[in-house]
């Protein structure tokens, strides 16, 4: 998955503020967004807070490849709860991982937006897809990888806009050391598409009103 794994003082106080209030920005708007809509079905409700509790469990398991990577579920998260409270649901997630050392409390804000980049991208194209195929599988596979692309896109600007600070090294030098981050990304971001999936095969089978109505026509 696309996540700054950098300590509290590599950005300048100036971008941490910058990309911090971006994500308060976006969590208001999302807040807004729930609170003036219709009365929230308890049922997301539930599903919300399930996502919350999963993608931090799943966020602390490291698979001990190329130095340590890890999944995450942002996609799904936007697939089953929405833009909105996907992007609650990644901001909870963030400060929970902060305060277990993943990652810096600076690095919170710009964690978000990469995160809520993926929410948005998966929920997008799994509605969009639904016209082209009815397929799950190739809906949710799709609209994961797509996203996680996204994600890792949306860090690599962020690092490359804000610089590391102690580091002397060029724009451009930087990003070519990233290009191996990258890779590894994309190969997960493979391996998290399949596995979401098969999750949204599953779903579709044994609780199909979970994916129904706010993404389109769900596919058996």
């Amino acid at each position: 998955m696309a996540h700054i794994h950098l300590e509290d003082g590599s950005f300048s106080i100036f971008w941490v503020i910058v990309w911090w209030a971006a994500a308060v920005i976006l969590v208001g708007i999302s807040l807004y967004l729930l609170r003036s809509g219709e009365k929230t079905d308890s049922r997301k409700i539930t599903i919300a807070a399930f996502c919350t509790a999963a993608a931090f469990a799943i966020f602390q398991i490291e698979i001990p490849v190329a130095g340590g990577v890890h999944l995450t579920i942002t996609p799904l998260v936007g697939i089953l709860t929405g833009p909105a409270a996907g992007c609650l649901v990644v901001f909870v997630v963030n400060i929970m991982a902060a305060a277990v050392g993943h990652g810096g409390w600076s690095m919170i804000g710009a964690n978000t937006l990469v995160n809520i980049s993926e929410v948005l991208v998966a929920f997008c194209l799994f509605s969009v897809l639904g016209k082209i195929t009815k397929s799950p599988f190739a809906r949710a596979a799709a609209a994961t990888f797509g996203a996680l692309v996204c994600g890792t896109i949306v860090m690599v600007g962020i690092i490359i806009i804000s610089g590391v600070q102690g580091v002397t090294q060029s724009s451009a030098t930087i990003l070519a050391g990233l290009s191996l981050v990258v890779a590894i990304n994309l190969a997960v971001a493979a391996l998290e598409a399949i596995i979401t999936g098969f999750v949204v095969t599953f779903l579709q089978k044994v609780r199909p009103d979970i994916l129904g109505g706010k993404q389109g026509n769900s596919g058996r």
